[in-house]
């Protein structure tokens, strides 16, 4: 087997194919979501293909829900696979198929190392302060004298001498010695395969010319070319990009936001596009542009350009971003989001005509929701300690006044509200705020909210009205 430089050559000599494989284990983290959209990108910029497989060999912590709950949040992103998803369980047969082709080529062996000579080597070389290597008598033993009633594995014979070179896309010129990559194991004693072969076996089989994923692979890459040289097969291009840390610099965990994508949208109310958007800026950029939709991603979006560096996962920077993206979003789109998280029966006609108001300062869906709540809010309504500070017995007082005042008001328009409102606060000589602040109480059972005016005419003269003389203690024969 030779060693040396792995590089697949330049994108112009085949098509280019790319791949995300996730371990169906749990939910799709953000982590994942980020690799599969570089994957994405660079196919669509290339206008080659995007492919999915899910390496299911843990049988045991492989599961439906985990499956689908990938498939569901790639889709959510609109990062779904140009092909049906490969699975790489089903493909154990064509595995060991590799594996016997290796062993018949002489670059596998059969290793007939017990657990316990291993554990006894191991041990030794810690005694010797020395790092452990695979040394197995069966590397160069001839075929002819492997027994065929003792349990093996199946090892590939790794370099000793000289070195391999990776030219990676993200983290430039790479080296390893070769004496530092031990025969590593792949074919089981069972006869199944390991993730080091079946990755490299389906890599080939699906045509995939760059293999885009975290740079917590880029030893395996090493291994890797072990066994693409051994079947002399194409050598992909490799981009290992970093990982993703916490806004502290530590290495990310829940407390920064390594969630599940579901969570993201179910939980913390986030749009697709805003976590599209953000993950794009998660290591890669294009000048000083912050918003970026998928078209100008996908015209702009190079491997080359993600820096070297983890970058930082920062929540409020990702709300911030979805702020934004739900000020452009489409209010009866909005509406249809914020149902959900909506108590009681919701209006969503009224719900849509609120959006523009209601989005104005909103960071995410579940503020959309609490600022739309007080619209279908059942009378008495319930005030907050704050709002309830607000209705003194001089602030029920111009209630009272307010109600009459606007029992008269013909048009309930935000223009003619607005103006017998303003007018009466010039005749009593008072600010706004002094009759606004009360009245948003009555309203809202808040002291914050959209503009009292918009509250009003969302509400309706009926509505409104009758919760101004709830707090007014206007008599019930005349509150509308």
């Amino acid at each position: 087997m030779a060693s040396g430089s792995a590089s697949g050559g330049s994108t112009g000599k085949k098509p280019v194919v790319t791949r995300f494989a996730p371990s169906p284990t749990g939910f799709l983290h953000i982590g994942g979501a980020r690799t599969a959209l570089f994957n994405w990108l660079y196919a669509r910029h290339h206008g080659g293909k995007y492919l999915l497989r899910v390496e299911d060999t843990d049988r045991v912590r492989s599961t439906v829900e985990a499956i689908d709950a990938i498939f569901d949040g790639l889709s959510w992103l609109g990062l779904e696979g140009d092909e049906p998803p490969v699975f790489q369980f089903a493909r154990s047969q064509r595995h060991a198929e590799v594996a016997a082709e290796l062993l018949r080529h002489g670059h596998a062996y059969r290793c007939y190392l017990t657990t316990e000579e291993l554990a006894e080597r191991r041990q030794k070389a810690q005694e010797e302060r020395r790092p452990f290597r695979i040394e197995s008598e069966w590397r160069d033993a001839d075929p002819s004298t492997w027994p065929e009633d003792k349990p093996y594995v199946v090892r590939m014979k790794a370099p000793r001498e000289g070195e391999s070179v990776i030219e990676d896309l993200v983290q430039g010129t790479v080296t390893v010695q070769n004496s530092e990559i031990d025969d590593f194991v792949i074919l089981r004693s069972d006869g199944t395969p390991t993730y080091m072969l079946a990755v490299v076996v389906d890599d080939n089989d699906m045509g995939v010319t760059h293999v885009i994923r975290g740079d917590d692979h880029l030893n395996n890459a090493f291994r890797q070319l072990v066994i693409l040289r051994g079947m002399d097969w194409d050598i992909p291009e490799y981009a290992h990009v970093p990982l993703i840390h916490g806004a502290d610099g530590a290495k990310m965990s829940k407390r920064h936001g390594a969630l599940g994508v579901d969570t993201y949208r179910d939980e913390l109310g986030i749009l697709p596009e805003a976590l599209f958007n953000y993950l794009l800026r998660l290591g890669w950029g294009h000048g000083d542009e912050e918003i970026i939709d998928r078209d100008q991603a996908v015209t702009w979006f190079d491997i080359a350009d993600v820096g070297k560096s983890p970058s930082r996962f920062d929540l409020a920077k990702l709300q911030n971003l979805n702020g934004h993206y739900l000020r452009e979003a489409d209010d009866a789109r909005l509406a249809g989001l914020v149902m959900h998280r909506l108590e009681g029966d919701a209006d969503p006609d009224l719900l849509t005509r609120a959006m523009p108001v209601l989005k104005v300062r909103a960071k995410d869906l579940n503020d959309l929701a609490e600022g739309a709540a007080f619209l279908f809010a059942k009378r008495p309504l319930a005030m907050t300690e704050k709002a309830q500070g607000l209705l003194t017995d001089e602030a029920r007082g111009r209630l009272a006044a307010i109600h009459e005042r606007l029992s008269g008001e013909s048009e309930w328009n935000l223009e003619g509200l607005e103006a017998n409102l303003k007018a009466m606060a010039e005749e009593l000589e008072l600010g706004l705020g002094k009759l606004a602040q009360p009245l948003r109480a009555a309203l809202t059972g808040q002291t914050t909210s959209p503009g009292i005016f918009d509250v009003l005419v969302l509400l309706g003269r009926e509505e409104s009205l009758a919760r101004i003389a709830a707090q007014a203690d206007v008599p019930a024969g005349s509150q509308v």
